[in-house]
């Protein structure tokens, strides 16, 4: 195979061109600027909140929301196991401490039953990771977040425009957070943004965002704040992504059939996980192979990549990261060995995942036989 696929590129066109020109052109290149507010408002509509919040990156919007919250020292904050360290970064960065817990197999969302059995009386918050596109059962969820008194941070930063029952994800906790990092189904470069129906939640993030400067007073501030805020050529660059995030949601759809027609017929391959309730985004597309190990799944992506197509891992566990506690999350730790990252982008064509899984094809069939 002469071509290279790799696992995830941005889909640039003129509309994005001619939005970051048009805030270079304005001379509104840092914080300030029309296109902040616009990309604000129009993606709070998307999700169906009332306010949104743009912020320099997700993780920065996990830690502007925790620390928003009142979270802090002595606090403890539950997390998925499988899920990219930013959440439980974020986590540490505010001063709480991460709990880790297994994952539901049927969604690879954070298990329910796992949150219960790791409540104590420091349980703060439960921050739920909508993994790889797939939203996480927020309902049951709140449930137990209003039996015990908890907070609900939804880490959705790879789920723009996942459903429940046809609501967008961002909406069902205290607040949401999504990213736009290049390879987000929408970018703005970096960036991100909190989501919330709550006005005073959104008002003190506000805020915090800008070095907590009081609105009234400028340069006066009574608490220390942060700057995490978003540039208005990151905006610009948001919301024209933004005005094609239908194409790109259509296209990830499209994208899973090939995939899913051309791997059907093969022994002990997984897909992606669609519970009947939700609308999966397809962020990336998921490939589990039966009974691999670390060693033979890194075997398979280097023989993927030695014939053109590039993959990546499932995220190691939280929990078996130096800087975190050890825990018995027996799915999240099978799970995590078989799974890789196909390319998952706009512009692949029907032929290109042909291509991509005949490779696919080969180089499992090579693994099962030694």
């Amino acid at each position: 195979m002469s071509q290279f696929y790799p696992v995830s590129q941005p889909s640039i066109g003129s509309k994005e061109i001619a939005y970051v020109s048009d805030a270079v052109a304005s001379g509104w290149v840092s914080s300030l600027g029309r296109y902040i507010e616009e990309f604000e408002s129009r993606f709070a509509s998307f999700c169906g909140t009332r306010y949104a919040l743009a912020v320099s990156n997700g993780t920065t919007g996990l830690h502007l929301a925790l620390v928003t919250l009142g979270i802090g020292a002595n606090d403890e904050v539950i997390v998925p196991d499988l899920t990219f360290v930013a959440t439980a970064n974020a986590v540490v960065h505010s001063g709480a401490s991460v709990v880790p817990v297994d994952v539901d197999e049927s969604t690879l969302c954070i298990d329910v039953a796992a949150i219960e059995r790791a409540l104590t009386p420091r349980s703060r918050a439960i921050m739920p990771v909508h993994l790889y596109g797939h939203p996480a059962a927020m309902q049951a969820i709140a449930d137990v977040a209003r039996k015990h008194d908890l907070y609900v941070i939804e880490d959705a930063a790879e789920a723009h425009g996942a459903r429940i029952r046809g609501r967008r994800v961002g909406g069902f906790g205290h607040c949401g957070v999504f990213s736009f990092y290049g390879n987000k189904i929408i970018t703005s470069g970096e960036g991100g943004m909190l989501t919330t129906d709550d006005e005073a939640l959104y008002l003190r993030a506000k805020r915090l965002r800008d070095h907590a400067m009081s609105p009234e007073r400028r340069y006066w501030h009574t608490e220390i704040g942060y700057n995490y805020r978003m540039t208005n050529l990151q905006a610009a660059l948001g919301l024209a992504q933004l005005e094609r995030i239908e194409e790109f949601l259509e296209q990830r759809q499209q994208l899973m059939q090939w995939y899913r027609a051309e791997l059907a017929d093969i022994p002990g391959l997984r897909l992606n996980r669609q519970h009947s309730d939700c609308t999966n985004v397809y962020w990336m597309v998921c490939l589990e192979v039966a009974g691999l190990r670390e060693d033979s799944r890194d075997r398979l992506m280097r023989e993927l990549k030695s014939k053109g197509v590039d993959s990546r891992p499932y995220f190691y566990p939280i929990s078996d990261l130096p800087m975190y506690r050890p825990a018995d999350t027996p799915v999240t730790h099978r799970i995590y060995q078989l799974g890789i990252n196909l390319p998952s982008y706009f512009d692949l064509k029907r032929q290109d995942v042909a291509a991509i899984c005949a490779v696919v094809r080969l180089a499992v069939s090579e693994l099962v036989s030694v």
